[in-house]
């Protein structure tokens, strides 16, 4: 049994937990994520760890209520426990000798790009961070970015907070002002990733995207997170989760993701209705 420590929500649909997992919070590495159960009869969910701390033995999810699974999440309580939590699992982030980096953040993807601006901090590298959201409602964790990192930049769709405009134009601006990077890592909505590695490819930067955005049941057995990356089969939750972003086939991977939506926003609906049944 795993401790809800803390909880809180970060705006309407997006909520932070804090979680007692000593043993996990001793291993973890930015890019690796657990398996969650919310409940005893539940699924299993891969999380991405957004952050830990070894020293109070805690580990920190940043969880979208999209689906009927995270949303019974969002309705748990402080001092209730997760039946289980698995990990740390995937391959870390690979960061070794990086001195110049751009960390790219797309919507709640900001929450796992932050332990990977934070890991490059610490090891003394300049870190360029560009951070993107729909609108300033939507914006999660802009201080925590501010204290890691040399430059940061917010973008939102209308302006309504930072500057108007895409990742990619923040991106393309720090690039065309001499920004020589060694690795340019986006982690976000696939649309936004596939577009990130178009822009580096021209400039010949090396790029790592993450693509836990496809994952399903974390082990590999589902085949739900199967991509191609290089022309060869690859699945991101036990090769991964990042890639080389000018590899990956980022076309099949949003063809396959769609797939999911009306299943996704069903159980969700089915989940609030019960939900909202109970508390009657």
């Amino acid at each position: 049994m795993f401790l809800l420590k803390k909880k809180t929500f970060l705006n309407e649909q997006v909520f932070r937990a804090v979680i007692e997992a000593p043993l996990i919070a001793k291993k973890a590495q930015p890019g690796q994520f657990v398996i969650v159960r919310v409940c005893e009869e539940g699924e299993r969910i891969p999380l991405t760890i957004s952050d830990f701390n070894r020293e109070n033995g805690t580990i920190s999810l940043v969880v979208q209520a999209v689906g009927a699974t995270t949303l019974r999440f969002s309705q748990m309580e402080e001092g209730q426990y997760l039946p289980s939590v698995v990990g740390p699992l995937g391959r870390e982030t690979e960061l070794e000798g990086v001195k110049k980096a751009a960390v790219i953040g797309g919507g709640v993807g900001c929450a796992i790009a932050y332990p990977v601006a934070r890991k490059l901090h610490e090891m003394g590298a300049q870190v360029d961070t560009v951070v993107g959201f729909r609108n300033k409602d939507l914006v999660i964790m802009q201080e925590e970015f501010e204290k890691v990192s040399d430059n940061f930049a917010l973008m939102t769709d209308d302006g309504s907070a930072g500057e108007k405009g895409l990742v990619t134009d923040a991106l393309k601006k720090n690039i065309e002002s001499g920004a020589d990077y060694d690795l340019v890592i986006a982690i976000g909505p696939l649309v936004m990733m596939k577009f990130v590695s178009l822009l580096t490819k021209k400039y010949g930067i090396k790029t790592m995207v993450s693509m836990n955005p496809v994952m399903i049941d974390g082990t590999g057995m589902c085949g739900g997170c199967r991509i191609t990356v290089g022309g060869e089969t690859k699945f991101a939750c036990v090769d991964g989760p990042d890639f080389d972003g000018h590899l990956v086939d980022f076309d099949e991977a949003m063809a396959r993701a769609s797939m999911y939506r009306d299943f996704e926003r069903h159980a969700y609906e089915e989940t609030c209705n019960l939900l909202k049944k109970g508390e009657e």
